[in-house]
Formats: C-alpha cells, structure tokens, sequence
C-alpha cells in the first residue's frame, strides 16, 4: 500500500478521552494520522527512553488545532493548523484538544517509540481506570 486513510489503515490505536490515531507502514516510513480529544503532556509516555524522551525524528502537518513538543530544558514549540513540523530527537509531544495532525516518522525509529510507549501506556490507562 503507498497510501494511508483511516478507512484502511493497518493499526488503529484509541484511547477513550485522550487520543485516536491510524498508523501504516509505507517503505521506510511510517505514517500516523491522529486525532488528539483532550490537553496532555505525553512526557510520562516516554519513561524508559534514553532521557524519557522521544528518540525518534517526525515530520508532518497539523490538519486542525495544535500540536507541540518540549525539549529538555523546557523550550516548547507549538505548531498550529496549516504548519508543517519537523522534530528532532530528544523531545516529549504535548497534545492538545481538538488537534489533528499527520506525521511521518522513520519506520525503525517508530517501533523503537512504540517499544517504551506501550507499557507506560497500558499501566496509565490502568490506573486512570481507561478501558483499552
């Protein structure tokens, strides 16, 4: 498949209240389109990465409100609808309600994320009683 849609897209990912996001592999690419329902630091995700960070480079565009991310020494960016993005290693997302972006993110690099995000997200949902 050289193309993505949320119709036919490989992996759906939705957690009731925060976020809703379609993934494919295209390549070398990995391309998620997300849909963020509510204002979270994402930084809790990333526990266990080098840093609690995201180690990952992401490119992409946000389709409808914002979308952002913070740096180590708590420099924030925050791109707005109509913004194309690039993000180096080294950052935590922050989402906010109402917020759709597409991203493309290096298919090695995005297994790697979705590694240390897994657990910390299941262990969040669990103890904010959120049915995955």
């Amino acid at each position: 498949m050289r193309k993505v849609s949320r119709s036919e897209a490989a992996s759906h990912t939705a957690i009731p209240g925060y976020a809703d996001a379609y993934e494919q592999e295209i390549g070398d690419w990995t391309v998620t389109l997300e849909s963020d329902l509510s204002d979270m630091d994402l930084a809790p995700f990333f526990k266990g990465a080098p840093n609690d960070q995201c180690q990952a480079h992401h490119m992409g565009y946000v389709v409808k409100g914002r979308f952002g991310y913070r740096i180590g020494d708590g420099v924030e960016e925050i791109f707005e609808a109509g913004e194309a993005f690039v993000i180096e290693p080294g950052h935590t997302p922050i989402m906010f309600a109402g917020g759709e972006f597409v991203a493309f993110t290096p298919t090695d690099e995005a297994k790697q994320e979705a590694a240390v995000m897994r657990p910390n997200i299941m262990k969040y949902a669990k103890e904010h009683g959120i049915e995955l």
